[in-house]
């Protein structure tokens, strides 16, 4: 992991390097202290989480919480109360649930194309396609690693080694 910070870290130096002007659009994450790019109409703010998967743990707590505090009130125990009732009486289909979630994507990675989407969008300083973006992260994600380290050479029996 801390390697990807690093090349993540080296690859925002060298965006600031050859454009200055996006310094402003440079913010720290409230809570895990990343750096990361944001929209210029956010800029010089402090609250923001990064689109790394802070933001959606942010949102998806602050949803529990107003859940929890709604269903220990009077109304929110009604409603409860209700939900319930209705749960019992109706069969559970599981084609339609199937249908339901079987087609989401992972909202994090949508996220962070959607991130890389503005990101490049302001490097280029052209609209880059959410499709282009997402066509490139497909094509990263299908690249071998490249082994750092010794490799061991085989002896192909004519008397000299070559890599594998």
């Amino acid at each position: 992991m801390r390697g990807y910070v690093a090349q993540y870290y080296w690859a925002v130096r060298s965006i600031l390097r050859d454009k200055p002007q996006l310094r402003k659009c440079l913010a720290r994450c409230r809570h895990c202290g990343i750096l990361f790019f944001t929209h210029p109409r956010n800029a010089g703010r402090d609250d923001l989480g990064c689109p790394f998967g802070c933001r959606q743990a942010h949102r998806k707590q602050s949803a529990k919480q107003r859940s929890f505090e709604f269903y220990r009130s009077d109304a929110g125990k009604i409603k409860k109360r209700y939900l319930n009732e209705r749960r019992s009486q109706r069969q559970s289909e599981s084609a339609s649930i199937e249908n339901r979630f079987g087609g989401q994507e992972d909202p994090v990675a949508a996220e962070i194309e959607r991130h890389l989407q503005m990101v490049i969008s302001f490097i280029e300083a052209c609209r880059v396609a959410l499709q282009q973006i997402h066509e490139l992260v497909t094509e990263i994600l299908r690249q071998r690693s490249i082994e750092i380290g010794g490799k061991l050479f085989y002896d192909t029996g004519c008397g000299q080694k070559t890599p594998p």
